[in-house]
C-alpha cells in the first residue's frame, strides 16, 4: 500500500502564511503586544496611586497659603544692598520672606548668604523676575499668599537719573503701579514703600519735616514722588495700610559681617560716596572724586544726613508692625544731623586707616547743597530713633566687610 501521510520530521512553521497577496499577523504576537500595553498602564496607575498617597503629593507650598501667626512679606529688590539687609532682619524675626529681584542691581550672592542662614522650608524663597513684566508679577502674586509688601526695588542714583531719566520713570514709577495693581487684584493690603528725601528737592530751610514741600529737582526724586502720589491716590479709596519712608543717605552694613554693599563696577561712578571711599582705600581706583566745593555750606561741600542701614531696616520693621488698614503713615528716616562731604571723607580715612587721595571737581548735575531730617514724627509715632550715629564706627563696620569681600559677593555666587 502506498503511504500518503506527510512526514512530520520538521515542526510546523508559526509564521504567518501569505494568501492572495496578503499577510495576516500572528494572533499570539498581537496578544503579547496588547499585554505589554496593559502592563504599562497598570504600572502607571499604581505609581499615580502611590504618589497621591504620599504626604508630599499635592501638598501646597507654605508660601502659597496664609498661616496663622506667620506674616509673609514680599521684599522687592531683596537682593540689593538695603533689601537684603531688610530680608535678613525679617527672617531673624520669623517672618516668611519672598524675594523678587531681576538682579540688574542686586547680587545673587546676597540671596545665597540668606539661604544658608535660613535653610528651613517655608522661611525664604527667591523669585527671579522683572517688576516691569506685569504678567510675571501677577503670576507671582497668584502663586503666593502675601500679607505685606516691602517695595525696595528701584534704580537709585541721582547722577544716572539725569543722564537716563526714562529708565528712572519706568523703573520707579511704572513698576510701582504694577505692584499696586497686583496687590489690589490679590487683596494684599499692607505696603511699606521705600522712598527718599530726594522728593523734597532743595528746601529753603532745614531740617526737613514731613510737611516740607516736595519739589524734586532730579528725575530720581521726581519718579519717587510720582510713585508716592499714585500710592496715596489709590489708598484714598481702599483699606490698604500704607507706610512711606523717606530716607536719607544710607551707609554701613550688617554688624555681624554677613552682608554688605557690592555695587556693580560699571555703576560705581554713580554710587554712594562710601563705596567710592572704600574703592579708593583698597586701591581699586586711584583716588576719591568730590564733586562740588562751592555750595553755600560751612566748607563748600554738600551736607547730608547719613543713616546706618541697620537703623533704616529697623524703621521698616517698626513701620510694618504699626501699619493699620485704611491709614497712611509718612516718615522721614534720618539721624537729624547733617555732615559735610569733607567731614565724611575724613571719617572714612580714619575708619580705613588709609590716607585717601582726594580730587575736587565741579558739581554733579541734580545735586543740592544741604539736606538733613527732622526725625521727631517717626520717634513719636513709631518709637524709632537712630542708634548707629557714630559716622566713623558705621564706616568701620562696612570697611570690615569690604576688606573680607574684595570681589563683593563673587565667592558666594
Amino acid at each position: 500500500m502506498l503511504n500518503f501521510a506527510r512526514g512530520r520530521s520538521q515542526p510546523r512553521s508559526t509564521r504567518s502564511m501569505p494568501l492572495s497577496g496578503m499577510e495576516y499577523p500572528d494572533p499570539k504576537r498581537k496578544s503579547n503586544f496588547v499585554g505589554k500595553i496593559l502592563m504599562a498602564a497598570t504600572l502607571t496607575a499604581l505609581c499615580i496611586i502611590m504618589l497621591k498617597q504620599s504626604p508630599n503629593f499635592n501638598t501646597p507650598s507654605r508660601f502659597s497659603e496664609h498661616e496663622e501667626g506667620v506674616t509673609h512679606v514680599l521684599v522687592t529688590g531683596g537682593a540689593g544692598y538695603i533689601g537684603s539687609h531688610a530680608a535678613l532682619r525679617l527672617l531673624k524675626e520669623s517672618y516668611r520672606v519672598t524675594i523678587v529681584d531681576n538682579l540688574s542691581r542686586g547680587n545673587i550672592g546676597a540671596v545665597k548668604v540668606l539661604q544658608k542662614l535660613f535653610p528651613e522650608p517655608g522661611q525664604l524663597q527667591f523669585v527671579y523676575a522683572d517688576l516691569g513684566d506685569a504678567k510675571a508679577v501677577n503670576k507671582i502674586f497668584s502663586e503666593n499668599a502675601f500679607d505685606a509688601v516691602m517695595h525696595f526695588a528701584a534704580v537709585a542714583y541721582v547722577g544716572e537719573s539725569t543722564l537716563d531719566p526714562l529708565k528712572y520713570y519706568h523703573n520707579i514709577t511704572s513698576n510701582t503701579l504694577v505692584i499696586l495693581e497686583s496687590m489690589a487684584a490679590h487683596d494684599v493690603r499692607t505696603l511699606i514703600y521705600s522712598s527718599t528725601c530726594a522728593t523734597y528737592g532743595e528746601p529753603e530751610k532745614m531740617p526737613i519735616t514731613e510737611e516740607t514741600p516736595q519739589v524734586p529737582i532730579n528725575p530720581y526724586g521726581k519718579a519717587k514722588k510720582m510713585a508716592e502720589d499714585i500710592i496715596l491716590d489709590y489708598s484714598k479709596n481702599s483699606d490698604m495700610a500704607v507706610m512711606i519712608l523717606r530716607y536719607f543717605n544710607v551707609i554701613g552694613s550688617d554688624p555681624e559681617g554677613r552682608l554688605g554693599e557690592a555695587p556693580r563696577p560699571e555703576l560705581r561712578e554713580h554710587g554712594r560716596i562710601s563705596g567710592a571711599c572704600f574703592d579708593a582705600a583698597r586701591g581699586a581706583i586711584p583716588g576719591l572724586k568730590v564733586k562740588g566745593t562751592d555750595y553755600k555750606t560751612h566748607d563748600g561741600t554738600c551736607i547730608r544726613d547719613y543713616i546706618d542701614v541697620t537703623d533704616l531696616v529697623d524703621a521698616h520693621v517698626k513701620a510694618l508692625k504699626k501699619a493699620k488698614p485704611g491709614e497712611v503713615g509718612i516718615y522721614n528716616v534720618g539721624t537729624g544731623r547733617g555732615r559735610s562731604v569733607k567731614e565724611f571723607v575724613e571719617a572714612c580715612k580714619k575708619a580705613t586707616g588709609v590716607e585717601i587721595k582726594v580730587d575736587y571737581l565741579p558739581r554733579r548735575p541734580g545735586d543740592y547743597a544741604e539736606v538733613f531730617s527732622d526725625p521727631t514724627k517717626i520717634k513719636r509715632e513709631l518709637n524709632w530713633t537712630a542708634q548707629f550715629t557714630d559716622l566713623q564706627e558705621s564706616l568701620q563696620i562696612a570697611w570690615r566687610w569690604q576688606k573680607a569681600h574684595r570681589d563683593g559677593y563673587a565667592a558666594a555666587s
